[in-house]
């Protein structure tokens, strides 16, 4: 069996195209940064940036080119494919790229800069309403929705039915 699947999350370095196939299907391309750390053999902190190039096709396409923009978290999901064709001057080129089939939104922009930093459901503006439970110091002490709880108790591996 092959396997040819690709996730990407970063940011996006460039507000998307959006172009229409003769057939009228929709065509949007953008491209992500990712970036990695890692130490070296001597201890020094390393970093390095990778650029993605994404095409979606379809009402994804649509919805990408109208919602996202420069510097914005997205997680792409999709197939590597890579494409050819020879320039004005006879010159064969090549370009690899993600075909996406999901591309999903990471947190808008906050007024304050930055992007957040997760895909976790937004808990709103921030301030709180008459209708709104506690205090903020009761927000802080709540977990977030998507926070996984594990029992208190221990767990014993021979209770376990596998």
């Amino acid at each position: 069996m092959f396997l040819n699947h690709a996730i990407v999350i970063g940011n996006l370095t460039r507000d998307p195209e959006v172009k229409s196939l003769p057939s009228g299907i929709k065509v949007t391309t953008f491209s992500v940064a990712t970036n990695r750390v890692w130490k070296d053999k001597a201890g020094v902190k390393q970093e390095s940036a990778d650029y993605h190039n994404v095409v979606v096709f379809g009402r994804s396409a649509e919805t990408a080119g109208q919602y996202l923009k420069k510097g914005q978290t997205a997680m792409v999901e999709g197939r590597m494919q890579t494409r050819s064709w020879d320039d004005a001057s006879g010159v064969k080129k090549y370009r690899t790229e993600i075909v996406a089939d999901r591309v999903q939104f990471g947190p808008k922009a906050v007024a304050g800069g930055g992007t957040g930093g997760g895909f976790a459901p937004q808990s709103g503006s921030g301030t709180t309403s008459s209708s709104a439970k506690g205090t903020p110091a009761d927000d802080q002490k709540a977990p977030p929705l998507d926070a996984i709880e594990y029992p208190e108790e221990e767990i014993n591996p021979d209770d376990i039915p596998f």
